[in-house]
Parts: C-alpha cells; sequence; structure tokens
C-alpha cells in the first residue's frame, strides 16, 4: 500500500502521521514538498543562541487539536500559554488599548471603542440598534460593508481592520462574515434585529482557559516530533507537477503510482492538480486568492524601553509601514526569561505585496524606524532576521464557505483523493491540523 501526500506544511505533516497511526508500519508513505524545508508557514530558526517562530507563534488554545497532538507526540511539557497582557492599537498617531467586549474588532457597544474613535461614531453605534438591519438569511457580505454601514468607517479602519491583518494579513474589505465570523453570521442568520445585539449573541461566554498557546521552543518541536512519528519517506524541493487516474489509484508526478493521494498544497497548487481530473474543482481552487506578507524578528537589548504590551496593531491609513508589532518578551513569560527582548514587526496585506519586493535592508530599517515611533523607545537591534511569506494566507472572501462545500462536492466522487490545508477551514494552525486529521480519515476509509 503506497499514500502520496503533496505539501509539507502542517496539514500534510498531520496528514502523514494520522495515516501512518491508521495504516500502521507496512505503507509505505511518501511526502512532497516544493520548498527546501518542510513547515509550511511554520518556521522557527535561532537568534542569539535561542529559537523563535518567524511564522506562526501561537495557537488558539480553545479548540483541543494542538494540545491534543502535543500530547500523543509526548512533548506536552513545551505547552506555553501568554502573560495576559493585552496590545495597543496606533491611530492617529497614539497608542490606544484594544478595545474590550468586541468581535473581531467589531464592538458590542460603543462603550467598547471609546478613545478609539470619535464622537460622531460614538453616537452612530449607540443609534443602531434602532436602524432597520437588511442581512439575507445564508447569504454572505464583507465584514468591511457590514460594519461600515452599520458603524461607520473609523470602526472598520481602527478596530477591525487591525485584527483581521494580524488573521488573514487582509483587510475588512477581503474577508467575509460567514468565513470569518461563523458565530455572527449565525445570530444574524437568527434574525438578530441589529448588529450590535448580533455581536453580543455572538461573544464566547467568559472562560478561565488561556485563549492562546504556544510551543515554548518553538513550532520546529511539533514538526520534529510529527515527521518522526509519520515515519515518512520526504523529498524536499520536489513539486508535484502532474495528478493522472490510473486503474487502481492514481499517479503523481514525479512520485510514481500510489493507491491513494492527499493534496495538502495552497489553494492555486491545488487548482493546477486539479485541472485534467476535476475542471470545476479546479476552478473553484483558483478563485481563492492569497496574500503575502513579510516578518521581521528583531533582538533588542534586554533594557529597551518597551511598553507593557503583548503588541501594537497599527490602523488602516496610519503613516507606518508596519502593520503590526509582537513584543514577544512581554507577551510570553518564557521570552521574557531570555537575555535579549524580542520583536517581531509584520509587514503587507492583501493588496499590498510591495514589503515582499523590499530589500532586507530596507525591511529592517522600516521595523526599526517604526518601532521606535510607535514606542519612543531607543532601537537599536543586536540582530535582525527577514522572514518573507509569498502567498502565504488565503482570503476568506464572501462567499467562500459555499466555495469550499461546492469543491468538497466535487471531488466527492474521486476515490483515494482528499484535500486539506490552510484554505478550506480555518488559516489557524489548530484548523490546518484538523484538516489534516480529516484528510487522513478519508484515505483511511477509502483504503478499509
Amino acid at each position: 500500500m503506497r499514500v502520496a501526500v503533496v505539501g509539507g506544511g502542517i496539514s500534510g505533516l498531520v496528514a502523514a502521521y494520522r495515516l501512518r497511526q491508521a495504516l500502521g508500519d507496512a505503507a509505505e508513505l511518501v511526502l512532497v514538498e516544493r520548498r527546501e524545508r518542510v513547515g509550511g508557514i511554520l518556521r522557527t530558526v535561532e537568534i542569539e543562541g535561542d529559537p523563535v517562530d518567524l511564522g506562526a507563534e501561537a495557537f488558539v488554545g480553545r479548540r483541543p487539536e494542538i494540545p491534543e497532538l502535543m500530547g500523543e507526540l509526548g512533548i506536552a511539557e513545551q505547552l506555553v500559554h501568554p502573560a495576559g497582557k493585552r496590545p495597543l492599537v496606533w491611530s492617529e498617531g497614539a497608542g490606544h488599548p484594544l478595545p474590550e467586549r468586541t468581535l473581531m474588532g467589531i464592538p458590542a457597544g460603543a462603550e467598547s471603542v471609546a478613545g478609539l474613535v470619535d464622537a460622531r461614531t460614538l453616537a452612530a453605534i449607540e443609534e443602531e440598534p434602532n436602524r432597520p438591519l437588511t442581512w439575507v438569511r445564508g447569504g454572505d457580505m464583507s465584514v468591511g460593508e457590514l460594519v461600515r454601514d452599520r458603524f461607520g468607517e473609523k470602526v472598520v479602519r481602527r478596530s477591525v481592520d487591525p485584527l483581521l491583518g494580524g488573521v488573514y494579513a487582509g483587510l475588512a474589505d477581503s474577508i467575509g462574515v460567514r468565513a470569518a465570523l461563523p458565530t455572527l453570521a449565525a445570530a444574524l442568520d437568527r434574525g438578530a434585529p441589529s448588529l450590535t445585539r448580533a455581536v453580543s449573541e455572538a461573544l464566547p461566554p467568559p472562560s478561565t482557559t488561556p485563549v492562546f498557546g504556544g510551543i515554548r521552543d518553538g513550532y520546529g518541536v511539533l514538526l520534529d516530533a510529527l515527521r518522526a512519528a509519520a515515519d515518512v519517506k520526504i523529498e524536499i524541493g520536489t513539486a508535484a507537477t502532474r495528478l493522472t487516474r490510473t486503474a487502481k489509484g492514481w499517479h503523481v508526478d514525479p512520485v510514481g503510482d500510489v493507491d491513494a493521494v492527499i493534496l495538502a498544497t495552497p489553494a492555486p497548487v491545488t487548482a493546477e492538480l486539479l485541472r485534467e481530473i476535476a475542471p470545476e474543482a479546479s476552478a473553484l481552487a483558483a478563485g481563492i486568492d492569497l496574500a503575502s506578507s513579510a516578518v521581521v524578528a528583531l533582538a533588542l537589548p534586554a533594557d529597551t524601553a518597551l511598553p507593557d504590551n503583548s503588541g501594537i496593531l497599527v490602523a488602516t491609513g496610519e503613516p507606518l509601514r508596519a502593520k503590526a508589532f509582537t513584543l514577544s518578551s512581554r507577551k510570553w513569560p518564557h521570552l521574557a526569561a531570555r537575555d535579549v527582548a524580542l520583536v517581531r514587526a509584520s509587514f503587507g496585506r492583501f493588496g499590498d505585496p510591495a514589503p515582499l519586493s523590499w530589500s532586507d535592508e530596507d525591511l529592517i530599517s522600516a521595523a526599526v524606524e517604526d518601532l521606535t515611533t510607535v514606542t519612543g523607545a531607543d532601537i537599536r537591534p543586536l540582530r535582525a532576521v527577514v522572514q518573507r511569506w509569498p502567498g502565504g494566507l488565503p482570503q476568506y472572501a464572501p462567499g467562500h464557505t459555499t466555495r469550499i462545500a461546492d469543491l468538497r462536492s466535487a471531488t466527492a466522487d474521486l476515490p483515494g483523493l482528499a484535500l486539506a490545508g490552510a484554505y478550506l477551514d480555518g488559516v489557524g494552525v489548530p484548523a490546518c491540523a484538523a484538516t489534516g486529521t480529516k484528510a487522513a480519515a478519508r484515505i483511511t476509509d477509502h483504503l478499509g
């Protein structure tokens, strides 16, 4: 029995691990990855003698996938949680506390964004429950369109955009309500008479469970553990170029004949591989846009006067080049114990890939200058590392959930083929891992 996994990100590695669990030692598992390393947009490097993540550095702690996976792999002691400090929002040349009682920055009431927006906007929020709301049950629209109509432009640019930028490297106008905020869409479908009421209904109940989790020595620990447990043959620097049906299964160039295949690839790559065998599915995958970004990790002297916040999000329209800063040594207690202060600056949003073309020197200079602006501190890096993520994050545009349902329907009758990846059910690490598990289960069921 031979199974190919195309794509060596977290989705593909989890899929390979689950296949090994289900199929046993006799199965031949082959994973091909076009890059020169596995991990996808997860990457851990050493900075000043210690590991630092240059891609995702946290996961939603209220989802079970990653803690459970860490327990299975024997690395549960690596689980860490943030210090509980809140970020600032940089708007109008000043830092403001991140609004509370919001759903991805959408306020449940005017008091949530007091101080961040002007009096006219606060009055519009207060009045919003008295205005008729138009929402098509089961429909969709961009987050920006909905919030702008109900609460005004300043809420979009100063509260919603900064948070969506951190998740999707997108803007409120490029992200759909139903995919990004399913609980909000559900409240509106149930007939919530206003956006204020819908947000209040959609907010998660109070919980003592940490919102986020992380891995003490970086995601590289999880990737290494998955790779070892999967016992999979990995061919890096190898792109799958064509997928065709055979009498008994599939042929993957350059892997050869296999009994089954999992495509754990970005949407455009998936689209190309499906082009011959499932043209409708290919067209659906091809319609998913990607956003690019870049990260600059800075190691600063430990006594650098950084604010006592987890990060600084930048409102849309501010005269800064960075879109956000993670004050890692403030956010994570285990990083605070190191000999340097760590900061990550993020650049790039959907529709603005320009920062990827800047030189390392220009990106580092922009990070230092913008960090100086938002903190007022004397920023003198001991070391700086640049990581570019071209096409790293899919955009969950309006209608995305329907697109994915149609994509799954269009591939449902292809036995021995399964899909996984960040474009399906969420861009976070837990959601990606879940698609890998689901894909492996589909293949296991097919193989009997």
